[in-house]
């Protein structure tokens, strides 16, 4: 629950600018999670989250450098508990996960950057990665099931 929770600030943050513990919190309700301002707090810590200027001028949370580093580990634990296949179809990578963790494992890849993704959309179980060519496509399928983030088939 947690973990998904962070996957979501992330993917939140980095999507659009959050000034405050309130904006957040109220995104994170919006997404379904019954949260607290003190459970927002606890996870700004806990992520290590720092303040910074966007491109207007005004101060908006943002992954700290350590943080950027973690992103792949958090990864990789989330495919390790989380991922039940991963297959392409042309250009798209379709990737089955448990009941529930298709948004927070859709959310660190995102948040990873990895290279040849155009686009992404998660439901309940499935999360659909669009990727810019069929072997772009080939080749993060071929990855994420060589790398020890995914070692079920």
């Amino acid at each position: 629950m947690k973990r998904g929770r962070h996957a979501r600030i992330i993917d939140l943050i980095q999507r659009k600018p959050i000034s405050t513990q309130e904006e957040l919190l109220k995104e994170l309700r919006l997404m379904g999670d019954n949260v607290t301002q003190a459970t927002v707090s606890r996870d700004i810590k806990e992520l290590k989250l720092i303040k910074t200027l966007s491109d207007d001028g005004k101060h908006i949370y943002a992954l700290s450098s350590a943080q950027k580093s973690d992103i792949g580990s958090s990864l990789d634990s989330l495919f390790s508990t989380s991922v039940i296949s991963v297959a392409n179809a042309q250009n798209i990578v379709v990737i089955k996960t448990i009941p529930g963790m298709a948004q927070a494992v859709c959310a660190s890849i995102d948040a990873s950057q990895l290279i040849g993704i155009v686009g992404s959309i998660a439901g309940e179980d499935t999360i659909f990665l669009v990727t810019e060519t069929t072997d772009a496509a080939v080749h993060t399928v071929s990855a994420l099931k060589l790398s020890s983030i995914y070692d079920k088939k």
